[in-house]
């Protein structure tokens, strides 16, 4: 039981240790690359939602318009 300890203790310490050496190799975006990639990520939302709510309007006419057509005979 002490020695599944004793394992267990220096396992977490072992990975603090290799978690703050590769924290340290990780390179961090300056502002200004975090305030474009955000304008990109922003943009890119309204233009996909922008697609899908022309896509969702031709799809909902075009199966209103089956519906209709199979729903009058």
């Amino acid at each position: 039981m002490a020695e599944e300890k004793k394992n267990w203790i220096q396992g977490v310490k072992d990975y603090y240790n290799e978690l703050r050496l590769e924290m340290r190799r990780v390179t961090w975006p300056n502002r200004k690359q975090v305030e474009s990639t955000t304008a990109v990520v922003i943009v890119s939302v309204f233009a996909f939602a922008g697609y899908f709510a022309i896509v969702d309007a031709i799809l909902s006419r075009g199966v209103t318009g089956v519906l209709t057509f199979f729903a009058g005979k």
